[in-house]
């Protein structure tokens, strides 16, 4: 039975953690206030659910135990003012039955973790933490940096929120192109973490791809001038066409080679090359997420590996790689340059990058390098570089993958 809660609990907050945090923040007015009493009603759940039984709505349940420990806290501190009346008129009028996410309210929380206040790195950590649900562990892996500086990010942005008095609000629209560019990017990174989750026993978490896509529909609706808000919902669109073949029934993670391409989605497709189309008639040039769509729809339009066009991919990724130099893009583009040119031109373009601080730590580097030494019949190098690379994975069910590719080569 306790196993069971557990996983419903774990279950309740993947799917309605962002947005419980969200409302709790609205009514309290504080970031960090928000999430330490939805973790401490998390607690309270997994000790009274095992005995009363899961409530018919687990998260209206959580979001009214937290507003509960939200009031005791307030009340610790004699703030007795309109901040504390709205809470507990809200409170007294909230029941179970009355639970109704409020979309909004997730945005408003992103807009307020990338308020100006804060640093860009400071902006990106806090979202994904508390938009995300992702441990501070997964948030360093997605981020390539140390988790004491994750940490110590969160730590600094909640608090510099707290001073500054910022409101949980959105912002007017003049103060929409300071905050654009935060928004854009820690949505991609949400996406990014659904489409290939970097711990975990899952390969792809529908939940969190899902809200980054529907934030991105948000954001073109309230931005319809902004060619990257249109371009980065083409690029999210794309990928996620490709989910229902990315994954194997028993969870294992299909290869864009081994795809049965009949089950991608598509109406996304479809969606994904609209928006793309959308961003390009508004005519300044393509930016990175504008980029980055065109390879998608490279891989989307092609029958099969083999058919892609790999050449325009090369172009494109050189284009990625000027415009937002980042060794990840010069590794994906080394993949490419070895479709098109053959496996050691990548691999030349992979051991360019072998001092690459963002690459350090990561199994991205070994993994394809393992590849592209495979392909060139240098069997024991990469079987080496594989066993690294699985050694280095954070995500189980990319473990297991790279593991079974080492043991071919045996």
């Amino acid at each position: 039975m306790s196993q069971d809660v557990h996983r419903v609990v774990d279950a309740v907050w993947r799917i309605e953690g962002a947005r419980i945090v969200a409302t709790l923040a609205r009514v309290t007015g504080d970031v960090g206030l928000a999430e330490d009493v939805a973790h401490e009603a998390l607690v309270e759940a997994l000790e009274q659910w095992p005995t009363a039984g899961v409530p018919q709505s687990p998260g209206a349940w959580l979001t009214t135990v937290a507003r509960r420990r939200a009031v005791d806290v307030f009340r610790r501190r004699s703030v007795q003012d309109d901040r504390y009346r709205r809470l507990a008129l809200e409170l007294d009028e909230t029941s179970e039955t009355q639970w109704e996410p409020v979309e909004d309210d997730v945005l408003r929380l992103v807009l307020t973790a990338c308020h100006p206040v804060l640093s860009r790195e400071s902006q990106i950590a806090l979202t994904l933490r508390v938009v995300s649900g992702l441990s501070t562990q997964e948030v360093a892996r997605l981020l390539l940096v140390p988790v004491p500086t994750v940490q110590a990010r969160i730590t600094r942005a909640k608090k510099t929120l707290a001073a500054a008095k910022v409101p949980f609000e959105s912002p007017e629209p003049a103060q929409w192109p300071e905050r654009l560019a935060a928004v854009l990017g820690v949505v991609y990174l949400v996406f990014t973490e659904g489409y290939a989750a970097t711990a975990g026993d899952r390969w792809i978490r529908t939940e969190l791809a899902g809200e980054a896509l529907r934030l991105g529909r948000v954001l073109t609706g309230l931005v319809p001038q902004e060619q990257e808000a249109h371009a980065l919902l083409a690029l999210m669109e794309l990928q996620a066409s490709r989910f229902a073949a990315r994954v194997a029934p028993d969870g294992t993670p299909v290869l864009l080679a081994d795809q049965d391409r009949s089950r991608w989605d598509r109406a996304a497709i479809a969606r994904g090359r609209a928006s793309l189309a959308r961003a390009d008639a508004l005519g300044r040039g393509r930016g990175s997420y504008a980029l980055q769509a065109a390879i998608a729809q490279c891989h989307a339009v092609a029958p099969s590996v083999a058919e892609t066009d790999w050449d325009e991919i090369v172009v494109l990724y050189e284009a990625l790689g000027r415009l937002a130099p980042n060794p990840v893009v010069e590794l994906n583009r080394a993949v490419a340059v070895s479709m098109a040119s053959g496996p050691e031109a990548g691999l030349a373009v992979v051991d360019s990058l072998a001092d690459a601080p963002g690459l350090r730590g990561s199994h991205l580097l070994p993994s394809v390098r393992g590849e592209l030494l495979a392909r060139l019949g240098r069997v024991d190098e990469a079987r080496s570089e594989l066993v690294t690379a699985a050694a280095l994975a954070g995500n189980e069910r990319q473990r297991a993958v790279l593991e079974a590719k080492a043991a071919e080569l045996r």
